[in-house]
This record gives structure tokens, C-alpha cells and sequence, in this order.
């Protein structure tokens, strides 16, 4: 099934995308051929934005901090040139250093990247930028001149792409998506316009423009410093020496009598103040990661351990602390650390997600569809799930449920080992030809 016929496979979406013809984009003044309107960006939007929130960990319980990334989110919308889009600004619980918008307006800023910033400046010119992106309109446009629909496909995509489903490799599954595989992947003239717009709505905010600068800088030296950390905003948001060199020339021009005003780096550092205690936790999470990464399981152990001395109620510490000792193929030590996660914060799905993954590791099927089925109710329309659950029911010997879950799965995708297990399973079974 190629990338056309998946997306009107969609349930909702599929009839309501459609070609829009070519226009002038109103912000960026650009003939563009549009595949959505409005109606269908804010709906993609409420669609896969929360999966994207729960791969990050969750949006942050600290209520303080969200109130003032959405505060300065809010201020700079409204002088945008969409300012009825229905923004919202969330910090989430990802260690890597990103800030992402989908098209409907949810923008995030991950807690690793609210702790390089220094200011409210630089906040707001973070803000601004991914704001530049939504009214810009850059994934409708990066869909229709063809590239990957990220956001739509990239659930089944990564679910495609799974190892075959054998109890030892079932930690290849953990996780609602595969990182970063719902963001959208801009393009340098994409990057350059969300700047230029930015730059605008942080002036008419109010804001010193030379934020923008000082956000380039900081990326630029960590970049150096942690490379890992930033390997998603490189490959989300391509950097170059252009874009801020182009930057400190319009500062020089357009804006030069805005670069006078003081920065507001107190007002932010009393706002992130409970998250920057969290830094030393959050750099061990970050080597751990890393290691995990390259698959040095026992370094990564290490650093997770050091991470929870440090911050032991700390969610997504004790989810990475889980994954590790799952992909060591220890699923029941990983299991006190994702009961405890579920009771930090019970709304969030990715540790009972794994809670179930878990005990299929360990030849628990029923216990392993109870928790599936609380990821569901907290978290709808994940694919990976629906696959997880039909496993789990043909484990228990049960052929018909398994069926239609497996039906279901092979509605959102036909592609990969998955599937094909999937479709191998209705093939003996006599529902398919």
C-alpha cells in the first residue's frame, strides 16, 4: 500500500483531504499548491499531536512552568498573522533539545531545551519560530510538493517496521512511536521564512529580536558540547551558518532600533527554576540515552541508576530506567519501575504501554492485554497497540478476537513483518484468501 492509498485509509481524514489548487500564501507572499485547509490541519493536529506528547514523556506536571511557556506562546501568537488558530503551548518531558509545531498551532518545547535557554527572549524567539512554521502553512506545503506525510503515516510506518513479533524482541515495540517520528522535516527555505516571521512576531511583541540570535548561538555550541541531544532539532530544523548570519543582518536593519531593550533572563530563570533543579538527573538521563542508543545497555543502566538517585520520582527516568531493563530481557525487574511511573502520573500511556510489553516478555497474556487496553483508553489510535493486543489474544489461544484486532491493524497498514504476520495469521485461520 503506497503512501496515497494509506492516507485514505485514515479513519476521518481520508475524505477530507483534497487538493486545493495553487494560491498565494498570504504570509509568505509564495505561489504554493495546498493538499489541506484549515479544518484539516487542526485535525491532523488533534490526531497525532498527543501520540507525539507521549513519546516525550508526557506534557510537564509542573502546571507553573506550562502556564508561562503557554504566557509568552500566547503573547506572540496574537500579533501573528493567524492568530484564530487554536494554539497551544506545552512543555514536555522529553532530555533532548527540540521545540516542534504541528499545523493546527500545538507547539512544544522539551524540557532539554528549556534548560540551554537563557532568557525570555530566546523563549519567545523559540516560540516564534515554530509559530512561523504554522502560519506559514510549511507541512501542508512540504506534503504537497510530495515529501513524506510524516505526521499521517508515520504510526503505521513505524509499526511496519518492527521486528517480527517472537517474545525476545518485543522490546523493539516499547514506546507509542518511534522518536521524533511524528515531527515534521523542514527545509532550510522553511527554516529561513519560520526566522523572518519569528523575528517579526517577536518585535511586535515587545520582545528583543536579538533573541533569535542568542537561541542560534546556544544551538550552535551545544551542538558541539552534546551532540546527541541535538540530533533531532539538526535533522527537524536543518541549521547552517547562513540562516544566522542572515539573522544578525536584518537585526541590523529592520530591527535595529528593538535591539536596545535588556533581556529578560531573571523573569525566566524564577519560571524554569523547578526544572532547572533537575538538570543534573536530566544530563544522566541524556548520557544514558545515548548509551542506550549504541546499545551499551549496562552503561546506560548505570546512568539511569545515577539519575534516579538523584530525582527518584522522576517519569521519565523511571520509563527509560524500564526500557533498559527490558531490552536486557529482564522484564520483571522493569516492572516496579514502570508501577511507580504509572503512579506519578497516571494519565500518561507510554508506561502502561510498556507495562504490557512487558508481560509478554515474560509469556502473560492476559495480564499483557489488560494493560494494552488501559493504553487504549488513555491513548487511542496507535497501531502498534492494536498489533499488540491481537498478539496477545492469539497467545491466548483466542482466534477470534485475535482476528478482528489483527483485521483492524491491517486496516492502518499493510506493510513490514507485522502486517505480514498479521495477514499470515487470518490466511491459516481461513478469514482471508
Amino acid at each position: 500500500m503506497n503512501r496515497r492509498d494509506f492516507i485514505w485509509t485514515l479513519p476521518g481524514l481520508g475524505a477530507s483531504i483534497w487538493l486545493t489548487g495553487c494560491a498565494t500564501d498570504p504570509v509568505t507572499g509564495k505561489k504554493t499548491m495546498v493538499m489541506m485547509g484549515k479544518e484539516q490541519e487542526i485535525a491532523l493536529d488533534k490526531q497525532h499531536s498527543p501520540h507525539q506528547f507521549s513519546e516525550d514523556y508526557g506534557v510537564s506536571q509542573d502546571a507553573a512552568l506550562n502556564q508561562y511557556v503557554a504566557g509568552v506562546g500566547n503573547r506572540m501568537s496574537g500579533r501573528s498573522h493567524r492568530p484564530d488558530m487554536p494554539y497551544r503551548f506545552q512543555a514536555v518531558n522529553a532530555n533532548y533539545v527540540n521545540a516542534y509545531a504541528f499545523p493546527g498551532g500545538t507547539i512544544a518545547a522539551t524540557r532539554g531545551i528549556l534548560l540551554e535557554v537563557e532568557s525570555e527572549d530566546e523563549l519567545a524567539a523559540l516560540m516564534g519560530h515554530e509559530i512561523g512554521h504554522v502560519n506559514a502553512r510549511h507541512f501542508a506545503e512540504r506534503q504537497a510538493q510530495g515529501t513524506l506525510l510524516e505526521i499521517v503515516a508515520a504510526t503505521a510506518t513505524v509499526a511496519a517496521a518492527s521486528k517480527k513479533p517472537q517474545y525476545g524482541e518485543l522490546a523493539q515495540l516499547i514506546g507509542s512511536v518511534g522518536g521524533g517520528a511524528l515531527l515534521a522535516h523542514y527545509s532550510r527555505e522553511n527554516e529561513r521564512e519560520a526566522d523572518a516571521l519569528g523575528l517579526e512576531y517577536m518585535n511586535k511583541a515587545g520582545y528583543n529580536p536579538e533573541g533569535m540570535v542568542d537561541l542560534m548561538d546556544m544551538l550552535n555550541s551545544q551542538s558541539k558540547s552534546k551532540p546527541n541531544a541535538l540530533e533531532l532539532m539538526f535533522a527537524t530544523h536543518p541549521m547552517s551558518s547562513e540562516r544566522l548570519a542572515n539573522t544578525k543582518q536584518v537585526l541590523q536593519t529592520a530591527y535595529r532600533d528593538s535591539t536596545g531593550k535588556p533581556r529578560q533572563k531573571e523573569r525566566y530563570m524564577d519560571h524554569t527554576a523547578r526544572v532547572r533543579a533537575l538538570r543534573p538527573a536530566i544530563a544522566e538521563q541524556q548520557k544514558g540515552e545515548a548509551m542506550l542508543n549504541q546499545k551499551k545497555l549496562e552503561a546506560a543502566e548505570g546512568h539511569f541508576r545515577q539519575a534516579l538517585t538523584l530525582a527518584p520520582d522522576d517519569y521519565p527516568g523511571l520509563v527509560l530506567m524500564a526500557k533498559t531493563q527490558m531490552a536486557m530481557k529482564k522484564p520483571q525487574e522493569a516492572q516496579p519501575y514502570l508501577a511507580r511511573a504509572k503512579a506519578i502520573y497516571p494519565t500518561e500511556a507510554q508506561a502502561s504501554q510498556l507495562t504490557g510489553v512487558s508481560y509478554l516478555q515474560l509469556r502473560q497474556p492476559d495480564k499483557a492485554l489488560s494493560a494494552f487496553q488501559e493504553y487504549d483508553r488513555l491513548l487511542p489510535g496507535n497501531p502498534n497497540t492494536t498489533f499488540l493486543k491481537g498478539f496477545s489474544l492469539e497467545q491466548m489461544q483466542n482466534r477470534r478476537g485475535a482476528a478482528d484486532e489483527y483485521y483492524r491493524y491491517l486496516q492502518m497498514t499493510r506493510q513490514g513483518n507485522q502486517a505480514k504476520h498479521a495477514h499470515s495469521r487470518l490466511q491459516a485461520w481461513g478469514m482471508v484468501k
